[in-house]
């Protein structure tokens, strides 16, 4: 039989490794300390999801809705969505990028899996996780109105209080937050931090 002393001991050890590896599993990379500020709990959106899940189930009541999900970044907003909603639904998807692997800095909008997805007289709406620059839902929703969907609107976690170029504007809004990079809750950074359960302003210093 083991001692107390040596349960305690291991338990001990466990505990440590446990820390060190989410320590490392929060950092992207050697060189790069990251800093992260709590700007939305996990509990404030999952009350701000009931109360769009309301609005929804009256709005599309006695009617099936079609939810185009932009991943990956909207892939936590859109499963607890579902799990909110009681109306009738199915789930497509389709892929948008204009960071990916280059981390905070934007390029070339790609989207992929528009030409899978059959829209024509469903009601759609399409989840995406931030409505940034909104160049990304502008171009998604012009090419989804192609299809002729029976309507079409849009949802988005978050919406940053900034200058843009489109004059769109999406129809459902959980949060607005000022002009910062943020991750959590289905945002990353480099495909690190979309684990985390609310949303947080990420900050990066050289180390």
């Amino acid at each position: 039989m083991r001692n107390v002393g040596s349960f305690t001991s291991e338990l001990t050890e466990l505990k440590r490794d446990k820390k060190i590896m989410s320590e490392a599993l929060l950092t992207p990379t050697k060189n790069i300390a990251a800093q992260l500020e709590l700007l939305i709990s996990e509990q404030s959106i999952i009350s701000k999801i009931a109360e769009i899940a309301d609005r929804l189930n009256s709005e599309y009541r006695d009617k099936e809705l079609t939810i185009v999900m932009i991943m990956k970044g909207a892939i936590c907003l859109v499963a607890d969505l579902i799990r909110h909603i009681q109306i009738p639904c199915s789930i497509e998807f389709i892929q948008a990028s204009s960071y990916g692997a280059r981390g905070a800095k934007r390029g070339e909008l790609t989207i992929f899996g528009l030409e899978n997805i059959q829209l024509a007289k469903k009601h759609v709406l399409v989840v995406d996780d931030i409505f940034d620059s909104g160049a990304t839902l502008s171009e998604v929703m012009n090419r989804l109105k192609v299809q002729d969907p029976k309507s079409l609107k849009s949802l988005v976690l978050l919406s940053k209080k900034v200058p843009r170029k489109t004059e769109y504007n999406p129809d459902y809004v959980l949060f607005e937050i000022e002009d910062r990079f943020v991750v959590g809750y289905g945002l990353d950074y480099k495909e690190h931090y979309r684990g985390l359960p609310g949303v947080y302003a990420l900050m990066m210093e050289n180390a």
